[in-house]
């Protein structure tokens, strides 16, 4: 019969363990956002002055 070497786990605190053990544990436990970009936009104001907006307005009505 063979023995297996049975290892007990041992718990070691996540600050005590290495950096790259730390950010593999982190990057587990963070989700998929599934194409979501998680940044806030800021909508202009329709008001404001757009010089490239007119540029391009120029532009479509020429072509």
């Amino acid at each position: 019969m063979k023995t297996k070497n049975k290892m007990k786990l041992k718990l070691v605190p996540l600050d005590k363990q290495s950096k790259k053990a730390q950010r593999e544990y982190y990057q587990k436990k963070r989700g998929s956002w599934n194409g979501v970009v998680p940044v806030t936009k800021a909508v202009k104001s329709k008001k404001l002055y757009d010089r490239n907006k007119m540029k391009q307005k120029a532009w479509s009505e020429l072509l």
